[in-house]
């Protein structure tokens, strides 16, 4: 990727999130070889986006969605891209980006270098795999199917009603210590969010789709800095996102599968640093078929 001329290096991801971190660490580990980056995601304008592609950006990162709203513009061509990555792969299916992820990458050419990223390989993405790589090497690193060691976890089974009070206690004891709050809805990041503030609790942000990009980006940003203790997000912030130093990581609703608890968790107890899982249990948690405590292991 040494010369410039035209965007050769394409990077697919499932959010914009993600794809900003994925240029911060191409801008940082490729800092001696002058790349041209382009950032091309949706709730932002097409502008500067535009102006990237025309200069002829070297690696274009990108989620399914905007990008192919560039492609039917005509603004962007992919018949010269040598490297394709597919990044996060499994949560682009979760996120039900597959088909658009297939209608990218017949646009482009056969012969290329692949990379092909994904936490967990279910049967949809051995599918894509095989359709995707041409007799590929797979390479595991660091794979397991339980949470970090590093993680202590706490199990708290409390009713419907005394969750929220359970929250402010565990607040009140680890004080500013960096702690991510994990929620099934965005109404309910919002309600939680409301309320803690209406308690005192103003050292929040919160995350969910719903918000535009400058308010989310903002919001990693304060947490990641420590500008902020607490972020209250839903599994928007679950996957892929490196934020260093996460203390405490509190389930307010138990996710659904054993995969989203240990990706949830995933974000504390990081480097070898030690941390803490809380997950809230109501009655309905324990005796409902859709939750229970076997997504704890």
């Amino acid at each position: 990727l040494k010369k410039h001329s035209h965007t050769r290096c394409l990077v697919l991801t499932p959010t914009r999130e993600l794809a900003c971190q994925i240029e911060e660490n191409f801008a940082f580990y490729g800092k001696h070889l002058d790349l041209k980056l382009g950032l091309i995601y949706g709730g932002v304008g097409y502008g500067a986006q535009r102006q990237a592609i025309k200069e002829g950006a070297d690696v274009l990162i990108c989620t399914p969605g905007r990008l192919l709203d560039h492609l039917s513009q005509k603004s962007l061509r992919l018949d010269r891209v040598e490297i394709l990555i597919l990044d996060e792969v499994d949560r682009m299916l979760d996120m039900g980006f597959i088909d658009d992820v297939r209608r990218i990458v017949r646009q482009c050419p056969k012969k290329r270098q692949t990379l092909f990223f994904s936490a967990t390989m279910p049967e949809a993405i051995h599918s894509l795999a095989a359709w995707t790589l041409y007799k590929p090497m797979e390479i595991s690193i660091g794979l397991r199917v339980s949470p970090a060691d590093t993680v202590d976890h706490a199990l708290y089974p409390v009713d419907a009603m005394g969750k929220f009070d359970l929250l402010v206690h565990l607040l009140q004891k680890i004080q500013d210590e960096s702690t991510l709050i994990f929620f099934q809805t965005k109404a309910g990041a919002d309600r939680i969010a409301k309320w803690l503030r209406q308690h005192g609790n103003s050292n929040i942000a919160v995350m969910h789709s719903n918000l535009n990009q400058r308010e989310r980006a903002k919001a990693l940003q304060d947490f990641k800095d420590g500008r902020i203790a607490t972020l209250i997000a839903t599994d928007i912030a679950s996957r892929g996102l490196d934020i260093r130093n996460v203390q405490h990581v509190i389930n307010y609703d138990v996710p659904n599968t054993p995969d989203a608890y240990t990706h949830r968790i995933g974000r504390t107890g990081r480097s070898e640093r030690d941390g803490r899982a809380c997950t809230f249990v109501c009655r309905y948690n324990i005796f409902s078929n859709h939750w229970g405590f076997g997504v704890l292991g």
